[in-house]
Formats: C-alpha cells, structure tokens, sequence
C-alpha cells in the first residue's frame, strides 16, 4: 500500500474534477465523524475485514455481484481496470491486487481474468439494446439526484465519485439495466436505486455515453487460467465465487501501513495521508460505538448526509444547491431540499419508516429530487436503532368519546377549511388537490407522524424545519384563532389529529374541491402505481387494450383485483403515482402474502395485520418481509406491460400477466430457486368450488391451471371461507407454471 503526499487530481465526463484517491463520499461533506471513527468507517468501506480481524466491523460494504458480469461488461475495459484501476476509475475502492507484479505479468494476469469474467454470462443475464434519449438523460442526471454523489456537467468538486470510467465499461444496454436495478449487482447500496423508468435509465445511458460495442467471445485457455489467477491473488475475499476459500490476514494492528497489507502481492488503495492517518488512530484504540454513532456511521456511510441534515451536521452542498427543484416554488425550499433527519426516529411512526427506507414511499411529489432506494442489507436494524435515540416526549391526544364526538370533529373539519386555518390553501387533502399551492396530502398525517412530534411541530414549525412558509398558528402556544374549540391550543390539535385519524372517510374541508382524473387505455399496456383500497399503499395497476385489468400489492405480493371494462379514476396528480380506485367494480382477491416456503403444508397461511382506528399501531411492520417477501422492480416489454419481479426467501420469481381471451387473464410465473424444494402458492380465497382437475371457481372468478401440480383446497378460517393451496415443486433450473383467471360475470 503507498500513500499520496499530495493529493492526485482528474479530469471527469460529463465534466469536472476527481481525487484519484478511493472516494467516500460522505467524508467529504459536512460530516460527524472524528478522526478515529472516520478510520474506521474507511476500512469497512475498503472491505479491510474481508481478509483481515477487524473488532465491530458489522456494516462492512460489499463487493459487486461477479456472477453475471459478462452480461454486462467489456473485456477491454476489465484488462484496463485490472491493470492499473485508479487510473481507469479515478476514486474506485478497489485496491490495486497486481500491483505488485511486474508489469509484463501483470498485464497477463488481467488479461486471463478479464476473460473468465467476461465468461460469466448467460442468455437470460444479456441485456437487450436501448434507444435512449441523451437530452432526457442529462435531465435526468441533474434532477433526480444522482449530483449527491457524482459530479454535475461542467463542476469539478472533490465530493464526487468519479464516472471518467463509464464510456467503455458497459455492453449495449448493460449500463440501462443496471440503472433499473443497481441492487441485484451491487447489494450494499452505495449505488441505490433512483427509481427509473426504462426511458430514464436508457437516457442516462445514452448520456453518460455507456455503450461500449458488442460482446467478444472469451477465449477457453485463458478463462480457465482466468479463473485459477481470480483465486490465486485473492479476489475471492471480496468477490465470492463458488466454493473458493480467501486467505486470511493477519490482525489489522499487525499490519505495517508503510508497507501494504499485502507485501508479496503488493495490494494498493492508493490512499491519501489523511486517509491513512485516520485508519491508523482507528486501529491504535478501537472505536466504541453508541446507538447515536452508529446513526452518523450510516448516514456518512450512504451519504444521506448530502440531502439531509441531522443535528448540525449534512446538508446540500453549495455546488449542488442550484440542482434541487420543485414543480412547486411557491412552496419555497421546504418543496425542493429533502427534510431534516434530525430526530426522525421520533417523528415517524414505525411502520412509516419502514415503507420510506425499505419501499421507497414518498409523500413530496412536487420534489425532483427522489428518495433513493438503499436495499435491506445497506439499512438492515437502522429503523430500530433511530426509534430508540430520537425517542420523543409522548402527548396524550385521546379520540373524543360519544359525548365529544360532534364538537372535536366539527372542530377540526372547521379549522382545515376556509372559515379555520385555511390548511387546504397549501396542502392537498384525501386525495384531493387543494385550489392553490399544492403542498403534501394532510390526510396520510395520522399514518405517518408519530403524535408528540405532531404537537411540538405544529406549534412552531419553523423550529424543526427552518425556512418553511408555514404561519405558525399557535405562537408562545396561544392559538390564532379563537372562535374554533374556545381557542384552546391543545383541543385544536386534538381535533385535527383526530380528524387526521378518520383517513379515507374524513370529510372535505370547505374551499376543497375534488377533481379525479379519469385514467384510460388505449392501444398499448398502460401501467399506474399509487395507493388504492384494492392494492393497499404500494398498489400497481395495469390495463390492457380492450378492458382487461388487474391490480397488484407490491407491499406483500399479491394479486389483489381484477376487473372488466374501464380503467380506473386517479385523486390526485404526481410523479406517476397516486390514490386510484377501479372504474368499474372489481373481483377482490386477498393481499396477503401470496408465495411461502411452508415446512408443513397444514400450518396456518400468515394474514396481513389489521389495524382499526381503536387499534392503529401496525402490531408486524415488517410483515412481508418476515415472511421472506422482498419486490425487486418491475421490467416493461416492448408493449409497455410489465414483468414483476420478486423473491420468496432466496427464490426469485417473474410474474407476467397477458390477454388470453376477452375475459381471461393467462398468468405465467417463472421460479429461479437454488436448490430443490417446494414452494407454497395461495392462489384463491373465498367459497370455493371445484369443478374439475385443475379448474376452482368462486362466485366470480374461475382458475384453471396449466400445470400439474398438488393443491389443497381447505378452511381459511376467516368467516367459513376456504382457501386454495398449489404446491410447486422446483428444481435447480428454472422452472415456469401457468394459471387463467377468468372472469364470470
């Protein structure tokens, strides 16, 4: 390993200025972190632990996934990275293991293992070519928040990571796929997912200049040299591949800086002194982490901090500030810069976190700038750990009893409205946009703020979100308005937290008028996400040409609703999602949990939490997820209709829906499983007949399965209904079944 003294400095497309040494982003901006808990942030980061003893390393980053990297990557520019990776990619934290070789075999040795990784590739791993729109791309690239990290066209500033490396990386339509879901090949999250449409991730291609030509076919001699080079100079210690074991090192405070961490191999990360004096004080006297540091850890680690501030430290940079936008001006900074993370944990309930760090739920549709999407392992127990460090004073704010019921709700429906605190001059309310500025929808308050935060915020707003145009209505306490609940500053949040809390069936506030959209289908596959009584928060709709539709619950991987006819009615206008309902009334289907691995096919099928207004704390947030539920996107075919994608513990499964006939729906899943097993299917509830082998009905809908496979029709035990179970065995290889819905009346 050898030290810059200076600092090495490269040029970058789409333009600006990069340190060559290994990037962490969240190191250079406003972060928290002292000199020995930044050492040991950067041997997490550099995978130190991977080869080497390292006390507390649990949030180690990880490699990318090899395994599919000749479906994507040129093998001219894995034998230039191989060779020499900080030249190649100026900021990569991958050390530079031939660096000790000298320089003859050391361009060998890349060659051979450039070769057996471009060998990594399959039919089903190639990506299909894209036509992408650079103008679209540049757009995107500038709007949606990739300058957290990289640099902007035309800026050079040292919080960048570097994409000098792109143009000649990716295979046609590789750098496009890997947009779409950077998490499959790079699971820790320092690359998120920016939720991208196929046109954006094929216009960041087009804009990054990421096509890098054909495929060439690797030669057979030097992939099996390859492959026996990749475990010789120990890639298997951040890579895994098969069954090939990593050398172990010695502790990390044996170790002599000055001279690498692996002397005969010559391993370089090209540090800078300051990086290499901080590892040095994190190994001198190991770091003991609080709750709190472990918060700063993760935030630096992912870079929240370049969004959000938390305390006094993170915060958009001045040379991105100009990048943040909003369809909402008026709104003022509080609609174009991501809110504070100061006391979160405190602020949002529990399973509301859940849905914003895990599924990506946003309630700021009017923000260009978009919540990336980090993955399970890259924020696996942060949820938890936030609850206990922001926990906030509690506030009592009881629903009103029979005898208060008509003053409380009257109270809070008056002080929304135009006769009140005019709420709905800025915000959108149930769904329903307000007449003016269009701030988020007051209605989702209930679910997701917790009720002490409420009470604090309400009463000075400006405190915990400095710059927002929201009047303070309660100043020292003391309530503006006087006539509403006799001026009574606690009774008047009451109210309207108890007005929150009626949801859906809350009435509108005077001046509030409701305009649905009318959504329709017209020559090609048309496809709407959004919350929805029949999908639940995280629903997905899709209609066919010539009045077939479904709706999916990407929460917990259900088919939830299939109708005929008209499409559906959306509440409210967004970055493409928002409240919808079926235009004509729809067969419900349950949105429970669809795929688990059972042990025993006689256990209990696990149902989704129900929550009441009497009892409305979700009791099982992580419910999907427990279960081994996890949605991993969705790809869109050339006639626009959409491939799910998600996973039943470690099974992968597509799920396509297509037009059979005018009222049947042919359903065809496809199962990647890694070994041999069976893999439970409740495909129907309700009261069920069967007609014959492989055909079920209820009042409805009829399943007629295409496959041979063992079901079990038997009591759900919820209001004497049954349900139907397939069991599906799989194998090894992939392995596809099919079902028709058809709908009856």
């Amino acid at each position: 390993m050898r030290f810059l003294s200076k600092v090495v400095l490269l040029s970058l497309m789409p333009g600006g200025i990069l340190f060559a040494v290994p990037v962490i982003p969240g190191l250079n901006g406003k972060h928290p972190l002292d000199e020995a808990k930044t050492g040991h942030l950067l041997m997490e980061e550099l995978r130190c632990a991977a080869c080497h003893e390292l006390p507390g390393a649990t949030t180690m980053k990880l490699a990318p996934d090899l395994s599919e990297a000749g479906s994507r990557l040129n093998l001219d520019y894995l034998m230039r990275y191989l060779t020499d990776p900080h030249e190649v990619h100026p900021g990569t934290t991958m050390p530079d293991v031939l660096g000790g070789l000298p320089k003859a075999e050391k361009a060998k040795v890349s060659e051979s293992i450039s070769h057996y990784l471009r060998s990594l590739t399959s039919e089903e791993g190639q990506a299909k070519e894209v036509t992408g729109d650079a103008k679209l791309g540049r757009e995107i690239f500038h709007e949606v928040g990739c300058v957290a990290c990289h640099a902007p066209e035309g800026k050079g500033f040292d919080k960048a990571k570097s994409l000098a490396h792109i143009s000649g990386k990716y295979l046609e339509g590789a750098l496009a796929s890997f947009l779409l879901d950077p998490l499959k090949v790079r699971p820790s999250g320092r690359m998120p997912n920016m939720n991208l449409t196929s046109a954006e991730a094929g216009g960041l291609e087009a804009y990054l200049g990421g096509k890098a030509g054909k495929p060439v076919k690797p030669d057979a001699k030097l992939v099996a040299l390859g492959k026996a080079n990749f475990e010789k100079y120990d890639c298997v210690a951040c890579h895994t591949m098969g069954n090939a074991k990593p050398v172990t090192g010695p502790k990390l405070q044996e170790v002599d800086l000055k001279k690498g961490c692996f002397v005969g191999k010559g391993a370089n990360y090209q540090l800078s002194d300051g990086q290499a004096k901080a590892i040095a004080s994190a190994l001198e006297k190991p770091v003991k982490f609080s709750d709190e540091d472990r918060v700063q850890m993760k935030l630096t680690q992912l870079n929240c901090i370049a969004c959000h501030t938390r305390d006094d430290f993170g915060g958009v940079a001045e040379e991105i500030d100009e990048f943040f936008h909003t369809t909402e001006e008026a709104l003022g900074d509080a609609a174009r810069i991501p809110p504070p993370l100061t006391k979160i944990g405190g602020k949002l309930k529990p399973e509301w976190m859940n849905k914003v760090l895990y599924d990506g739920l946003s309630v700021r549709p009017y923000m260009k700038t978009r919540m990336p999407q980090f993955g399970r392992e890259a924020l696996e127990g942060l949820p938890e750990i936030l609850a206990e460090v922001d926990e906030l004073r509690q506030v009592d704010l009881p629903p009103p009893n029979r005898q208060e019921q008509p003053m409380v709700r009257n109270g809070g429906h008056l002080l929304l409205g135009t006769e009140g605190l005019n709420c709905i001059s800025c915000h959108n309310y149930n769904g329903k946009e307000s007449p003016a500025m269009k701030g988020y929808d007051l209605i989702l308050t209930y679910q997701r703020l917790q009720p002490g935060w409420f009470y604090e915020f309400m009463k000075n707003p400006a405190k915990h979100r400095p710059g927002i145009i929201m009047p303070n209505y309660w100043p020292d306490g003391k309530a503006v308005q006087t006539e509403i609940m006799g001026g009574d500053t606690h009774e008047q949040l009451r109210a309207l937290w108890h007005q929150f809390s009626l949801g859906r069936s809350a009435r509108d506030p005077k001046g509030l008028q409701s305009k649905p959209n009318k959504l329709e289908v017209s020559d090609e596959v048309r496809v709407y996400r959004g919350r929805s009584r029949v999908a639940g928060f995280r629903g997905l709709a899709v209609g066919f040409p010539g009045g077939l539709n479904y709706a999916f619950n990407l929460e917990n991987g259900a088919l939830s609703a299939i109708w005929k006819g008209e499409y559906l009615t959306a509440n409210w206008r967004s970055q493409g999602a928002g409240d919808f309902n079926p235009s004509e009334r729809s067969i419900q289907l349950a949105q429970d949990v669809a795929f688990l691995q059972l042990k025993d096919s006689g256990l209990t099928w696990p149902l989704k939490p129900v929550m009441t207004k009497e009892n409305p704390v979700n009791p099982n947030p992580l419910y999907p997820k427990n279960l081994g539920y996890a949605f991993r996107g969705y790809a869109l075919g050339k006639d626009g209709n959409p491939t799910l994608r998600y996973l039943c513990g470690e099974i992968a499964i597509e799920d396509r829906f297509e037009v059979k006939s005018e009222k049947v729906l042919n359903r065809r899943f496809s199962f990647d499983a890694k070994q041999a097993g069976v893999l439970h299917f409740r495909a129907l509830t309700g009261k069920i007949i069967n007609e014959s082998d492989g055909v079920f009905k209820t009042t409805d809908l009829r399943l007629t399965l295409g496959s041979e496979v063992k079901t079990i029709l038997r009591s759900s035990g919820v209001n004497g209904g049954q349900e139907l179970l397939m069991k599906i065995p799989l194998g090894p290889e992939k392995n596809t079944y099919s079902i028709d819905y058809e709908i009856l009346r």
